[in-house]
Protein backbone atom coordinates (compact mmCIF):
# COMPACT_ATOMS: atom_id res chain seq x y z
CA UNK A 1 0.00 0.00 0.00
CA UNK A 2 0.94 3.54 -0.47
CA UNK A 3 0.04 7.32 0.72
CA UNK A 4 -0.03 8.97 -2.43
CA UNK A 5 -1.19 12.21 -0.74
CA UNK A 6 -1.82 13.99 2.73
CA UNK A 7 -3.44 16.89 3.87
CA UNK A 8 -3.09 18.62 7.42
CA UNK A 9 -5.69 21.06 8.49
CA UNK A 10 -4.74 23.49 12.32
CA UNK A 11 -2.32 19.67 13.22
CA UNK A 12 0.52 20.57 15.52
CA UNK A 13 2.56 23.59 13.76
CA UNK A 14 0.49 22.90 10.33
CA UNK A 15 -2.14 25.62 9.73
CA UNK A 16 -2.86 23.81 6.11
CA UNK A 17 -0.50 21.75 3.97
CA UNK A 18 -1.31 19.10 0.80
CA UNK A 19 1.57 16.91 -0.42
CA UNK A 20 1.92 14.69 -2.58
CA UNK A 21 4.15 11.44 -2.09
CA UNK A 22 6.83 9.45 -4.14
CA UNK A 23 5.93 5.69 -4.30
CA UNK A 24 9.15 4.40 -2.97
CA UNK A 25 10.91 6.90 -0.66
CA UNK A 26 10.05 9.88 0.89
CA UNK A 27 12.90 12.21 2.82
CA UNK A 28 11.72 15.03 5.31
CA UNK A 29 14.73 16.98 5.82
CA UNK A 30 15.26 20.16 8.29
CA UNK A 31 16.64 21.16 11.61
CA UNK A 32 15.28 19.95 14.85
CA UNK A 33 11.77 21.25 16.24
CA UNK A 34 11.01 22.30 12.56
CA UNK A 35 7.92 19.82 12.04
CA UNK A 36 9.65 16.87 10.60
CA UNK A 37 8.61 13.97 13.38
CA UNK A 38 4.85 16.31 13.86
CA UNK A 39 4.61 15.23 9.57
CA UNK A 40 5.47 11.39 10.42
CA UNK A 41 3.03 11.36 13.51
CA UNK A 42 -0.10 12.53 11.52
CA UNK A 43 0.64 9.90 9.03
CA UNK A 44 0.96 7.54 12.31
CA UNK A 45 -2.16 8.97 13.62
CA UNK A 46 -4.30 8.09 10.05
CA UNK A 47 -3.02 4.63 10.18
CA UNK A 48 -4.20 3.53 13.91
CA UNK A 49 -6.40 6.85 15.30
CA UNK A 50 -3.49 7.88 18.19
CA UNK A 51 0.07 9.76 18.33
CA UNK A 52 2.53 7.58 18.96
CA UNK A 53 4.01 10.76 21.48
CA UNK A 54 1.31 12.82 22.47
CA UNK A 55 -0.27 11.99 26.30
CA UNK A 56 -3.39 14.03 25.16
CA UNK A 57 -4.90 14.34 21.80
CA UNK A 58 -5.46 18.24 22.60
CA UNK A 59 -2.00 18.12 21.64
CA UNK A 60 -2.12 17.36 17.96
CA UNK A 61 -4.32 20.30 17.74
CA UNK A 62 -2.65 24.14 16.51
CA UNK A 63 -3.38 26.39 19.26
CA UNK A 64 -5.64 28.95 18.31
CA UNK A 65 -7.98 25.91 16.36
CA UNK A 66 -10.59 23.96 17.67
CA UNK A 67 -10.09 20.72 16.02
CA UNK A 68 -7.26 18.82 13.68
CA UNK A 69 -8.02 17.53 10.77
CA UNK A 70 -5.77 14.42 8.62
CA UNK A 71 -6.57 13.18 5.25
CA UNK A 72 -4.97 11.37 2.99
CA UNK A 73 -5.74 9.54 -0.26
CA UNK A 74 -4.75 5.10 -0.02
CA UNK A 75 -3.44 3.18 -2.45
CA UNK A 76 -4.17 -0.89 -2.39
CA UNK A 77 -2.91 -3.22 -5.27
CA UNK A 78 -6.55 -3.07 -6.69
CA UNK A 79 -7.93 0.35 -5.91
CA UNK A 80 -7.77 3.56 -3.42
CA UNK A 81 -9.32 4.81 -1.02
CA UNK A 82 -9.47 8.20 0.66
CA UNK A 83 -9.45 8.06 5.36
CA UNK A 84 -9.96 11.24 6.82
CA UNK A 85 -9.50 11.65 11.05
CA UNK A 86 -10.96 14.58 12.80
CA UNK A 87 -9.68 15.34 16.11
CA UNK A 88 -11.54 17.69 18.72
CA UNK A 89 -12.29 18.51 22.60
CA UNK A 90 -15.26 16.17 21.75
CA UNK A 91 -13.30 13.09 20.51
CA UNK A 92 -12.28 11.88 17.06
CA UNK A 93 -14.44 11.08 13.72
CA UNK A 94 -13.04 8.96 11.49
CA UNK A 95 -14.19 7.77 8.29
CA UNK A 96 -12.69 5.42 5.48
CA UNK A 97 -14.48 5.60 1.82
CA UNK A 98 -16.12 8.71 3.15
CA UNK A 99 -17.87 6.55 5.60
CA UNK A 100 -17.65 7.53 9.22
CA UNK A 101 -16.67 4.78 11.39
CA UNK A 102 -18.73 3.98 14.34
CA UNK A 103 -15.72 2.51 16.40
CA UNK A 104 -12.12 3.37 15.95
CA UNK A 105 -11.37 -0.99 16.01
CA UNK A 106 -13.84 -0.86 12.95
CA UNK A 107 -11.31 2.34 11.40
CA UNK A 108 -8.19 0.72 12.03
CA UNK A 109 -6.61 -1.70 9.89
CA UNK A 110 -7.26 -0.02 6.74
CA UNK A 111 -3.89 1.68 6.23
CA UNK A 112 -1.04 -0.18 7.82
CA UNK A 113 2.39 1.52 9.53
CA UNK A 114 5.30 0.35 10.77
CA UNK A 115 7.08 3.18 12.59
CA UNK A 116 10.90 2.87 13.70
CA UNK A 117 12.06 5.45 15.98
CA UNK A 118 14.97 6.52 18.55
CA UNK A 119 13.07 5.25 21.36
CA UNK A 120 12.40 1.81 19.23
CA UNK A 121 15.98 0.97 20.15
CA UNK A 122 14.76 0.34 23.59
CA UNK A 123 12.44 -2.31 22.43
CA UNK A 124 15.02 -5.13 23.74
CA UNK A 125 16.37 -3.17 26.65
CA UNK A 126 13.10 -1.50 28.08
CA UNK A 127 10.05 -1.86 30.29
CA UNK A 128 7.67 -4.80 29.60
CA UNK A 129 5.05 -2.31 29.13
CA UNK A 130 6.81 -1.16 25.56
CA UNK A 131 7.04 -4.71 24.47
CA UNK A 132 3.53 -5.51 25.19
CA UNK A 133 2.72 -2.68 23.34
CA UNK A 134 4.26 -2.84 20.50
CA UNK A 135 2.68 -6.40 20.37
CA UNK A 136 -0.69 -4.98 20.64
CA UNK A 137 -0.36 -2.79 18.19
CA UNK A 138 1.21 -4.80 15.73
CA UNK A 139 -1.89 -7.42 16.07
CA UNK A 140 -4.33 -5.08 16.29
CA UNK A 141 -3.44 -3.16 12.23
CA UNK A 142 -4.08 -7.21 11.13
CA UNK A 143 -6.74 -8.52 13.25
CA UNK A 144 -10.05 -6.07 14.56
CA UNK A 145 -10.79 -9.60 16.65
CA UNK A 146 -7.91 -8.95 18.73
CA UNK A 147 -8.47 -5.27 18.96
CA UNK A 148 -11.91 -5.81 20.33
CA UNK A 149 -10.55 -8.74 22.84
CA UNK A 150 -8.11 -6.38 24.11
CA UNK A 151 -10.44 -3.63 24.56
CA UNK A 152 -12.99 -6.17 26.10
CA UNK A 153 -10.08 -7.34 28.23
CA UNK A 154 -8.99 -3.94 29.42
CA UNK A 155 -12.25 -2.73 30.36
CA UNK A 156 -13.28 -5.95 32.64
CA UNK A 157 -9.13 -5.65 34.03
CA UNK A 158 -10.16 -2.23 35.51
CA UNK A 159 -13.70 -3.86 37.09
CA UNK A 160 -11.69 -6.39 38.56
CA UNK A 161 -8.96 -4.42 40.08
CA UNK A 162 -11.59 -1.72 41.21
CA UNK A 163 -13.54 -4.99 42.81
CA UNK A 164 -10.28 -6.32 44.66
CA UNK A 165 -9.68 -2.98 46.19
CA UNK A 166 -13.53 -3.02 47.89
CA UNK A 167 -12.86 -6.83 49.19
CA UNK A 168 -9.96 -5.71 50.25
CA UNK A 169 -11.21 -3.43 52.65
CA UNK A 170 -14.25 -5.51 53.01
CA UNK A 171 -13.02 -9.33 53.68
CA UNK A 172 -16.58 -10.28 54.65
CA UNK A 173 -17.88 -8.93 51.41
CA UNK A 174 -19.48 -11.03 48.47
CA UNK A 175 -16.94 -12.67 46.56
CA UNK A 176 -19.48 -14.17 43.50
CA UNK A 177 -19.24 -10.74 42.03
CA UNK A 178 -15.35 -11.44 41.63
CA UNK A 179 -16.51 -15.12 40.69
CA UNK A 180 -17.99 -13.74 37.69
CA UNK A 181 -15.25 -11.41 36.49
CA UNK A 182 -12.95 -14.08 36.40
CA UNK A 183 -14.79 -16.12 34.47
CA UNK A 184 -15.06 -13.29 31.79
CA UNK A 185 -11.38 -12.01 32.88
CA UNK A 186 -10.48 -15.81 31.88
CA UNK A 187 -12.13 -15.62 28.06
CA UNK A 188 -10.27 -12.82 27.25
CA UNK A 189 -6.77 -13.29 28.51
CA UNK A 190 -6.82 -16.64 27.07
CA UNK A 191 -7.82 -15.45 23.61
CA UNK A 192 -4.87 -12.56 23.70
CA UNK A 193 -2.22 -14.42 25.52
CA UNK A 194 -2.91 -17.38 22.63
CA UNK A 195 -3.32 -14.81 19.87
CA UNK A 196 0.36 -13.13 20.79
CA UNK A 197 2.16 -16.46 21.67
CA UNK A 198 0.83 -17.60 17.65
CA UNK A 199 2.49 -14.00 15.93
CA UNK A 200 5.46 -13.82 17.91
CA UNK A 201 6.50 -17.54 16.49
CA UNK A 202 5.38 -16.00 13.55
CA UNK A 203 7.99 -12.60 14.20
CA UNK A 204 10.41 -15.16 15.33
CA UNK A 205 10.47 -17.08 12.36
CA UNK A 206 11.07 -14.31 10.15
CA UNK A 207 13.27 -12.34 12.25
CA UNK A 208 16.14 -15.52 12.82
CA UNK A 209 16.66 -15.19 8.63
CA UNK A 210 16.97 -11.38 8.95
CA UNK A 211 18.94 -11.20 11.86
CA UNK A 212 21.41 -14.25 10.14
CA UNK A 213 22.17 -11.69 7.29
CA UNK A 214 22.59 -8.57 9.15
CA UNK A 215 25.32 -10.84 11.54
CA UNK A 216 26.62 -12.31 8.39
CA UNK A 217 25.24 -16.14 10.21
CA UNK A 218 27.65 -15.55 13.03
CA UNK A 219 24.31 -15.08 15.75
CA UNK A 220 21.17 -16.46 16.19
CA UNK A 221 17.96 -14.78 17.66
CA UNK A 222 15.48 -16.27 19.92
CA UNK A 223 12.15 -14.84 20.72
CA UNK A 224 10.27 -16.02 23.71
CA UNK A 225 7.05 -15.11 24.82
CA UNK A 226 6.89 -15.43 28.44
CA UNK A 227 3.19 -15.35 29.30
CA UNK A 228 2.30 -14.94 32.96
CA UNK A 229 -0.32 -18.30 32.35
CA UNK A 230 0.37 -21.42 31.42
CA UNK A 231 -0.06 -21.70 27.64
CA UNK A 232 -2.18 -24.67 26.63
CA UNK A 233 -3.13 -26.22 23.27
CA UNK A 234 -6.26 -24.53 22.32
CA UNK A 235 -8.51 -22.12 23.60
CA UNK A 236 -10.85 -23.82 25.94
CA UNK A 237 -7.88 -25.66 27.54
CA UNK A 238 -6.35 -21.91 28.03
CA UNK A 239 -9.61 -20.22 29.22
CA UNK A 240 -10.58 -23.69 32.00
CA UNK A 241 -6.99 -23.40 32.78
CA UNK A 242 -6.90 -19.57 33.78
CA UNK A 243 -10.19 -19.75 35.02
CA UNK A 244 -8.68 -22.50 37.47
CA UNK A 245 -5.47 -19.91 38.25
CA UNK A 246 -7.29 -16.96 39.19
CA UNK A 247 -9.82 -18.62 41.47
CA UNK A 248 -6.73 -20.78 43.44
CA UNK A 249 -5.23 -17.37 43.54
CA UNK A 250 -8.33 -15.44 44.58
CA UNK A 251 -6.94 -14.62 48.45
CA UNK A 252 -3.77 -13.51 46.89
CA UNK A 253 -4.97 -11.40 44.80
CA UNK A 254 -7.28 -9.70 47.25
CA UNK A 255 -4.64 -9.18 49.48
CA UNK A 256 -2.37 -7.42 46.64
CA UNK A 257 -5.56 -5.66 45.85
CA UNK A 258 -4.71 -6.08 41.61
CA UNK A 259 -4.66 -8.85 38.68
CA UNK A 260 -1.87 -10.86 39.46
CA UNK A 261 -1.80 -13.20 36.17
CA UNK A 262 -3.18 -12.28 32.64
CA UNK A 263 -1.74 -10.71 29.15
CA UNK A 264 -1.21 -7.22 31.35
CA UNK A 265 1.51 -9.44 32.70
CA UNK A 266 3.28 -11.07 29.72
CA UNK A 267 6.74 -9.95 28.32
CA UNK A 268 9.19 -10.84 25.93
CA UNK A 269 12.46 -12.17 26.15
CA UNK A 270 15.37 -12.32 23.40
CA UNK A 271 18.48 -14.55 23.34
CA UNK A 272 21.80 -14.56 20.70
CA UNK A 273 23.28 -18.15 20.88
CA UNK A 274 21.08 -18.57 24.27
CA UNK A 275 22.35 -15.48 25.76
CA UNK A 276 20.03 -13.21 27.53
CA UNK A 277 20.37 -10.20 25.07
CA UNK A 278 18.28 -7.70 27.49
CA UNK A 279 20.61 -8.38 30.47
CA UNK A 280 24.26 -9.29 28.99
CA UNK A 281 23.50 -8.15 25.04
CA UNK A 282 26.11 -5.57 23.86
CA UNK A 283 24.39 -2.32 22.63
CA UNK A 284 24.89 -3.52 19.26
CA UNK A 285 23.24 -6.71 19.82
CA UNK A 286 20.17 -5.27 21.02
CA UNK A 287 19.57 -2.50 18.30
CA UNK A 288 20.56 -5.48 15.68
CA UNK A 289 17.74 -7.81 17.46
CA UNK A 290 15.42 -4.16 17.17
CA UNK A 291 16.18 -3.67 13.89
CA UNK A 292 15.20 -7.13 12.95
CA UNK A 293 12.11 -7.10 14.62
CA UNK A 294 10.80 -4.40 12.73
CA UNK A 295 11.88 -5.55 9.60
CA UNK A 296 10.20 -8.45 10.26
CA UNK A 297 7.00 -7.17 11.41
CA UNK A 298 6.94 -5.82 7.50
CA UNK A 299 6.92 -8.90 6.05
CA UNK A 300 4.82 -10.40 8.39
CA UNK A 301 1.92 -8.04 7.77
CA UNK A 302 2.73 -8.41 3.87
CA UNK A 303 2.06 -11.63 4.62
CA UNK A 304 -0.91 -11.27 6.47
CA UNK A 305 -3.11 -8.85 4.68
CA UNK A 306 -1.11 -9.40 1.09
CA UNK A 307 0.08 -5.98 1.27
CA UNK A 308 3.47 -4.11 2.29
CA UNK A 309 2.71 -1.35 5.19
CA UNK A 310 3.76 1.59 5.62
CA UNK A 311 7.29 2.60 6.79
CA UNK A 312 7.95 5.56 9.04
CA UNK A 313 11.46 6.13 9.81
CA UNK A 314 11.67 8.71 12.49
CA UNK A 315 15.46 10.03 12.98
CA UNK A 316 16.53 6.00 13.16
CA UNK A 317 19.64 6.22 10.25
CA UNK A 318 21.43 8.37 12.41
CA UNK A 319 21.35 6.03 15.04
CA UNK A 320 22.61 3.03 13.49
CA UNK A 321 25.88 2.15 12.06
CA UNK A 322 26.72 2.06 8.14
CA UNK A 323 26.32 -1.97 8.26
CA UNK A 324 22.81 -1.57 10.04
CA UNK A 325 22.02 1.40 7.97
CA UNK A 326 22.78 -0.35 4.36
CA UNK A 327 20.91 -3.65 5.36
CA UNK A 328 17.49 -1.70 6.36
CA UNK A 329 17.43 0.64 3.34
CA UNK A 330 18.13 -2.51 1.17
CA UNK A 331 15.65 -4.63 2.54
CA UNK A 332 12.97 -2.02 1.65
CA UNK A 333 14.29 -0.91 -1.38
CA UNK A 334 11.68 -1.28 -4.30
CA UNK A 335 8.76 -2.89 -2.03
CA UNK A 336 7.80 -0.39 1.06
CA UNK A 337 7.04 3.22 0.72
CA UNK A 338 9.38 4.82 3.11
CA UNK A 339 9.33 8.62 4.90
CA UNK A 340 12.31 9.44 6.67
CA UNK A 341 12.81 12.42 8.95
CA UNK A 342 16.83 13.46 9.28
CA UNK A 343 18.50 16.95 9.82
CA UNK A 344 20.71 16.00 6.67
CA UNK A 345 21.25 13.43 4.17
CA UNK A 346 24.67 13.72 4.08
CA UNK A 347 26.53 10.53 4.82
CA UNK A 348 23.87 8.48 3.91
CA UNK A 349 25.19 6.90 0.86
CA UNK A 350 22.45 4.26 -0.69
CA UNK A 351 20.45 4.31 -4.04
CA UNK A 352 17.70 4.22 -1.90
CA UNK A 353 17.94 7.80 -0.31
CA UNK A 354 19.57 9.46 -3.70
CA UNK A 355 16.39 8.39 -5.86
CA UNK A 356 14.10 9.34 -3.02
CA UNK A 357 11.70 12.90 -3.20
CA UNK A 358 13.24 15.55 -0.63
CA UNK A 359 10.93 17.66 1.38
CA UNK A 360 12.50 20.39 3.39
CA UNK A 361 10.62 21.42 6.60
CA UNK A 362 11.49 25.02 7.99
CA UNK A 363 8.90 26.20 10.82
CA UNK A 364 6.03 23.98 9.50
CA UNK A 365 6.17 25.13 5.77
CA UNK A 366 7.14 22.29 3.54
CA UNK A 367 8.82 22.63 -0.31
CA UNK A 368 10.21 20.06 -2.09
CA UNK A 369 13.19 22.28 -3.92
CA UNK A 370 15.38 23.94 -1.68
CA UNK A 371 15.65 27.50 -2.25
Amino acid sequence: MKLKTLKLLHYRNYEQVALSFHDEVNVLIGANAQGKTNLLEAIYCLALAKSHRATHDKELINWDADFALIEGELEYKHGTMPLSLQISSKGKKAKANHLEQSKLTQYIGHMNVVLFAPEDLNLVKGSPQIRRRFIDIEIGQISAVYLNDLSNFQRILKQKNHYLKQLKQNPQGDRTMLDVLNQQFSEYAARLTLRRHQFISQLEEKAIDIHSGITKTAEMLTIHYQASLQLQDNLEAMIAATYSKLSESMDKEIDRMASLYGPHRDDLTFSINGIDVQTYGSQGQQRTTALSLKLAEIELINEEIGEYPILLLDDVLSELDDTRQTHLLTTIQHKVQTFVTTTSVEGIEHETIEQAKLFYVDHGHIQTNKE
